[in-house]
């Protein structure tokens, strides 16, 4: 039952949404929660346990935090060596806090990890001739584990930090765990953003629900035109990776590169739209990342919540210990204050990227394309001043649109290289496929009919074109700060229900499902 599934779209939410219209207030809370654990249970099974233990652990440790500021609070007063009884107090609080953080990571790293790790060290085992060998683990991730396990750390290292209070209210604090439409896919909500509105359950509203509605049908557009009909390509050139080369490859990286955009947005869109029925706002996820410039704007546009958690929970922790900032002293007086700068900032941003690639899936690709962006950003760092002199020597305007079609040109090229090694079968896979890319390089490929032979017809590539000049012209005017939906929803009664209706059949007309089209899981719910 994902969010793309009719039993989602035509029975489990308007359900919900039917009894959430009729029951008090004071209730709906517990509807969503209800909704929400049945929705987990459908996917996860008895796995709804670790969820519920998540849940459980960080209650119990925000108000151990509480409980333990307030008796600093009362006993500081009368304490005859204040400083070192503060001392006792923070180390305390710093003790509870890692306690919280390593039990929730732990789980993850454990569930999620092990075996790969377990897998690597018995090569090296059995490379020295070791009898002594780890055992493989039959181990299930429950749904959404990555996502809400990030939740659950950033409550309490903000109640840590002070920045909320620790939630006394148990039902309130599992709903921002577990509310349905983000615990598949996010996008990774904080407590602040999100709890209160959850828990006050809003009446519905005329203007809420055709605006999620809207922005439902809006990613069913991007997901079902786009993302399902590129799979059967993707699908079929990296599982047989070994049968194609040259621009074959090129092609399965490029399709995938969109296709997992528009099925993660397409993902989004469908969460938020959710969200905004009920009258919450959830955070976004995405900004028209293909109009970036840089590597680094294109982290700051695309998975946005992701990024901001990396930034404020790995980069800045690591960017203020003593280490880096003694470091970064040293390096700006003996390397000058560029250079300085950047050496120091890439202990933080390492461990950013390092954090980045392990989170997203298990294996040395994952880890691999980490440390692709570490390099592609840092790179991007340590060259700006030396380009800027050189465009500035050349005469080259930086804000025209040729420099302006440079950047993008070159953007795309680092995004789909590091795409394709994403969704290799393994690191291994990924390398041989690169490899491949400039073995058997034909351009005759594209016109003597190769590129039908991989599981799209012409009508396939055709509507997935239609779509993806649909989606690039919504993002043209996005850019430019313009709101569809707001213009739409002023328009004459006639055109804007006869434009509803269009789309809806566009979607029904266009979309990849029915006979001979196998249903495509949403690809970050896996991860």
């Amino acid at each position: 039952m994902s969010y793309n599934s009719p039993l989602y779209l035509f029975m489990f939410l308007p359900v919900v949404l039917l009894i959430y219209r009729f029951i008090p207030q004071r209730h709906r809370w517990k509807l969503l929660l209800m909704a929400s654990y049945i929705f987990f249970y459908i996917f996860s099974g008895k796995l709804l346990l670790y969820l519920l233990a998540s849940t459980f652990s960080i209650h119990h440790i925000g108000l151990w935090l509480s409980s333990c500021k307030k008796k600093y609070t009362e006993k500081k007063k009368t304490a005859e060596d204040k400083a070192a009884f503060k001392i006792i107090y923070k180390r305390k609080r710093r003790s509870i806090l890692w306690f919280g953080i390593i039990l929730q990571i732990g789980a993850l790293l454990f569930l999620k990890y092990f075996n790969f790790f377990g897998q690597n060290v018995n090569h090296i085992l059995n490379w020295v001739s070791s009898p002594l060998l780890l055992p493989t683990l039959k181990l299930a991730l429950p749904l959404g584990i990555s996502f809400y396990t990030l939740q659950a750390v950033s409550y309490i290292v903000d109640v840590y930090y002070e920045k909320i209070e620790a939630d006394d209210n148990l039902g309130r604090l599992a709903l921002y765990m577990s509310f349905f439409p983000i615990i598949m896919e996010g996008p990774i909500c904080r407590y602040s953003q999100t709890a209160t509105d959850l828990y006050e359950c809003k009446s519905l509203e005329y203007h809420n629900v055709t605006f999620g509605i809207q922005r439902i049908v809006w990613g069913l557009f991007k997901k079902l035109v786009i993302a399902d009909r590129l799979n059967p390509l993707v699908k079929l050139v990296f599982d047989q990776h070994e049968s194609y080369s040259g621009i074959i490859v090129i092609v399965a990286a490029v399709c995938y590169t969109f296709q997992l955009y528009m099925d993660f947005s397409g993902c989004i869109d469908i969460t938020i739209g959710t969200g905004q029925i009920f009258g919450i706002t959830i955070p976004e996820n995405f900004r028209q990342p293909f109009f970036s410039k840089t590597s680094a704007e294109f982290w700051r546009r695309w998975h946005i919540t992701l990024g901001a958690w990396l930034k404020d929970y790995i980069f800045y922790p690591i960017a203020l210990t003593k280490f880096v900032k003694n470091l970064g002293k040293k390096t700006r007086v003996r390397f000058g204050k560029h250079m300085g700068q950047i050496i120091s900032s890439s202990v933080a941003l390492f461990g950013v990227w390092i954090c980045s690639g392990i989170w997203h899936g298990v294996g040395w690709n994952y880890i691999f394309y980490g440390m692709y962006y570490f390099v592609m950003i840092l790179c991007g760092s340590i060259f700006e001043p030396l380009v800027e002199k050189t465009t500035a020597i050349l005469h080259i305007n930086r804000d025209g649109i040729p420099y302006r079609i440079f950047q993008s040109v070159k953007l795309l090229l680092i995004v789909f290289i590091g795409e394709l090694f994403f969704r290799a079968n393994g690191l291994r896979a990924g390398i041989a496929m690169f490899k491949s890319i400039f073995s058997g390089f034909e351009l005759a490929t594209i016109t003597n009919g190769s590129l039908l032979q991989l599981g799209l017809t012409k009508h396939d590539f055709a509507a997935v074109l239609f779509g993806l000049l649909v989606v690039l012209v919504v993002g043209i005017i996005h850019e430019k700060g313009v709101s569809i939906r707001e213009k739409v929803a002023d328009w004459n009664i006639v055109f804007r229900w006869s434009f509803y209706y269009a789309t809806i059949l566009l979607i029904a007309v266009l979309g990849a499902y029915g006979a001979g089209c196998a249903p495509v899981d949403l690809i970050y719910a896996s991860f």
